[in-house]
């Protein structure tokens, strides 16, 4: 079954008055704008946990830094296929739906579970696993692994948003590592800043801010540098990008510019030489298959949401609200029992550590922090969690069916 998803367009003519008012309310809230309840005409069908998906939708670009021999082209291979995901997480939604829309929170536990399939042979295929580990922050955690070539990605992020002037500022809180079996070989990726644009207008868009880092642990630094339009080229979503060593931090090895939506030039700083320019919008992405909705496990977003979903899609804004609601107050019933019986949730994937020692090495080198006490602390993908899980899938699936009468 593919992930792809059907939504309506912007906001209603019929809601503009609400629009406007939400955008009063806005601008008079005070603390984290993620935690207001967005009227329904603005609600994405579609949960945020989805949103880990993006990483990996170019499954060839993912693992091809495992084929380069060369730590200074792998890490340049790196930068590529980070670069290569960005339109699909910042901008995909917006044109396929006609404007950004506010996705669903997901619910301390919910699963998002898929893969890129392969049918080459040549890539193998490309695991997904989304897990929400903390609602309060909310908080998102994934793994994405590729066993045929030994690429693994894992990372977890929250976000803050605030107001201002005309724009809603997202900062991402969180970071994802990306590691290659072959070298032993990890690099830490930062996440951009970003603000929603055309919220006057009823059509919000994404515009990325700030910068990225890329720090390897073969000593290569990538920065990525984010603007938008009217800045240095006058084109929205532009960037520009360097790959340097860090023990000759001023002499750049490779250049990068264009915009992450569109055409971007990648430059050896040396020679001066264009090697590539990619094209975003015409590189095809490979569709995530999921299972199907009645093979889904009831903390599988697909499933959990699904009457919501469907109201969304329907226009049915009342529907919407009521079984957004009874989800909710389920969520604040398990809450509470847990509470009062004085224990926790139990994530299935992922672990909460003191310390990641793989995080803390590169993110010395690079000049990051982690910011625990935003996400409710250090989340690490638990191989021995996947394991037990794929354990007992198995042994479920070798009991035999009760006969019939």
């Amino acid at each position: 079954m593919s992930s792809s998803k059907d939504e309506s367009g912007g906001v209603p003519a019929s809601s503009k008055g609400s629009w406007t008012s939400f955008l009063k309310s806005i601008t008079s809230f005070n603390g984290d704008l993620a935690s207001m309840t967005a009227p329904p005409f603005i609600l994405s069908s579609t949960s945020l946990v989805e949103y880990s998906g993006y990483w990996a939708e170019h499954p060839a670009l993912f693992v091809a830094p495992a084929k380069e021999q060369d730590p200074e082209k792998r890490a340049l291979a790196v930068l590529k296929w980070f670069l290569s995901t960005l339109k699909q997480q910042y901008s995909s939604r917006n044109e396929k739906l006609g404007s950004e829309k506010k996705p669903l929170n997901p619910f301390l536990g919910e699963l998002f579970l898929g893969k890129w399939e392969d049918k080459t042979g040549e890539i193998g295929d490309t695991v997904l696993i989304s897990e929400q580990v903390s609602h309060h922050p909310p908080v998102t955690a994934y793994s994405i692994f590729n066993e045929k070539h030994k690429v693994r990605l894992e990372g977890y992020n929250g976000q803050r948003a605030s107001f201002s002037g005309r724009t809603i500022t997202v900062k991402q809180i969180g970071h994802a590592k990306y590691h290659l079996d072959g070298f032993d070989e990890d690099y830490l990726i930062t996440l951009p800043s970003l603000h929603i644009e055309g919220l006057v207008y009823g059509s919000p868009y994404v515009e990325l801010n700030k910068s990225t880092l890329i720090q390897s642990s073969t000593g290569y630094l990538a920065k990525i540098d984010y603007s938008g339009k009217g800045w240095i080229s006058g084109k929205k979503n532009s960037f520009t990008a360097t790959l340097v060593k860090d023990s000759s931090p001023s002499q750049v090895l490779y250049t990068v510019d264009g915009q992450w939506t569109g055409d971007f030039t990648i430059r050896d700083a040396r020679t001066k030489q264009d090697l590539e320019t990619y094209n975003a919008k015409t590189n095809q992405i490979t569709p995530l298959t999921i299972p199907p909705i009645e093979a889904q496990g009831p903390l599988e977003t697909r499933r959990a949401w699904g009457k919501v979903a469907a109201a969304i899609e329907k226009g049915d804004y009342e529907l919407t609200g009521a079984e957004k609601s009874k989800i909710e107050n389920e969520q604040r019933e398990m809450r509470r029992k847990e509470k009062e019986e004085g224990r926790e949730w139990q994530r299935m994937y992922f672990t909460k550590v003191e310390v990641d020692d793989k995080f803390q090495r590169l993110a010395d080198k690079a000049g990051v922090v982690a910011e625990p006490e935003k996400t409710g602390g250090v989340w690490v993908f638990d191989r021995e969690k996947y394991l037990k899980v794929k354990a007992e899938e198995a042994a479920a699936k070798s009991v035999p069916a009760p006969a019939t009468t």
